[in-house]
């Protein structure tokens, strides 16, 4: 069954703060660029309340990208709330998280693995250039 009762939630990207797609109706669901809000939980907030909100009637598939450049530590904290949320929608939904990274950037593949290893989703590491 689809989500089509939820408005889609979407924040062009800033300097400072990630692009947000998230839109039950044509299933697009990411976050890309760069996340360095000021107050990464008010940035984030809407996010999460958008994805608690879906959980409860979630599409049957849901397939979440994540194509960050880089992201700072409070970020990094609201991104686990998201992981952890699209671990319980899991339970309703078949949830695939796609981790987009550099091919010359490590770190972003590692916190990507460390990810993979922290909640039972199927976890793609997909590098590009």
């Amino acid at each position: 069954m689809q989500s089509t009762q939820m408005e889609a939630l979407i924040k062009e990207a800033t300097a400072d703060t990630p692009k947000v797609h998230l839109d039950a109706i044509n299933n697009i669901f990411e976050i890309s660029k760069m996340s360095l809000p000021e107050d990464a939980i008010e940035f984030y907030e809407p996010v999460v309340k958008w994805l608690d909100s879906y959980k409860q009637n979630p599409n049957e598939e849901t397939v979440f990208t994540f194509k960050l450049e880089y992201f700072n530590t409070a970020s990094s904290k609201q991104i686990i709330q998201i992981l952890l949320l699209l671990q319980e929608i899991s339970q309703k939904s078949e949830v695939t998280i796609k981790w987009y990274f550099k091919d010359i950037d490590e770190d972003m593949e590692a916190i990507g693995e460390e990810y993979s290893q922290v909640i039972d989703v199927k976890f793609e590491l997909i590098e590009y250039k």
